[in-house]
């Protein structure tokens, strides 16, 4: 059947949604946006943009492999952001008001090209439909992560990870700082625990930081640092070309990658033992 407005229901898939690991520590990593599978049906309605998927946050949950080391939770999405926004409000609402952004089922790049061919992009009945398929499961398995870590230690300690294009004119003026920490203005993340970031800001060098600036925390970060008050939540927002070759996003090198996953692991050691 060809593809057109008006989709039915969406055709059944038997791939996962998310890659999950249950650890047994206070910490939970989740990365919304690492996903690159786009099911055929939609896929076959993208154009070369879309299907390009250049607004991955290519391999960022990589920079984390020492996560199970520390006994993390883990939460990966498999699923493209332009299938659905992990990291959007389920009803649309803005994130930074007057600022552009994409949609929970996003209908152009960073860039504002479009990435649907022309008229087969997703009307409200069936961005219902991708939000109960794929939203709500990646949410329903973090927060039952977050509610499981509270119970095993009375707190919990949740790092949203993300990654980005180093200059998008439509989204911020020149050049992001390399590390751009997320707390919603020190509404998810205080006392002891916002010390140790800071402490540890003070100590790097090697790479540009910036606390609450263009990015100061998705959904994720937003909501369930509101929801629990026994969690800390913390955003960090990566340039890709601190552990990418920019040229080739899709390809992982452990090489380049590596001083800056170096790097981050004593950052989250720290504000675990903060706790």
């Amino acid at each position: 059947m060809p593809a057109s407005n008006g989709h039915g229901d969406l055709p059944p898939s038997d791939h996962p949604v998310f890659d999950f690991h249950e650890g047994t520590s206070m910490l939970v990593i989740a990365a919304p946006h690492v996903g690159t599978y786009i099911p055929p049906d939609i896929a076959a309605r993208l154009n070369p943009t879309g299907l390009a998927v250049r607004e991955t946050d290519f391999h960022v949950h990589r920079l984390f492999d020492f996560a199970r080391d520390l006994g993390a939770t883990t939460l990966f999405a498999t699923h493209s952001r332009y299938v659905i926004d992990l990291n959007r409000d389920p009803q649309g609402h803005t994130l930074y008001p007057g600022k552009f952004e994409t949609g929970l089922c996003p209908t152009t790049d960073f860039d504002r090209n479009p990435i649907y061919a022309q008229g087969e992009e997703p009307e409200v009945d069936e961005i219902a439909r991708r939000r109960d398929r794929y939203w709500q499961p990646y949410h329903d398995r973090l927060r039952q992560s977050l509610t499981a870590a509270i119970a095993r230690h009375g707190k919990a300690l949740l790092i949203d990870a993300h990654s980005i294009r180093p200059v998008i004119p439509s989204l911020f003026d020149g050049r992001l700082p390399d590390l751009n920490f997320g707390t919603n203005g020190g509404a998810t993340l205080r006392g002891a625990v916002l010390d140790a970031l800071a402490n540890w800001r003070g100590r790097t060098t090697r790479y540009s930081h910036v606390l609450d600036g263009r990015f100061k925390g998705g959904y994720t970060t937003r909501h369930y640092g509101a929801l629990f008050p026994e969690a800390q939540v913390l955003q960090i927002e990566i340039v890709q070309d601190t552990y990418l070759d920019s040229g080739t996003p899709h390809l992982y090198d452990a090489r380049i990658a590596e001083p800056l996953s170096l790097t981050l692991r004593p950052l989250v050691e720290s504000l675990v033992a903060s706790l």
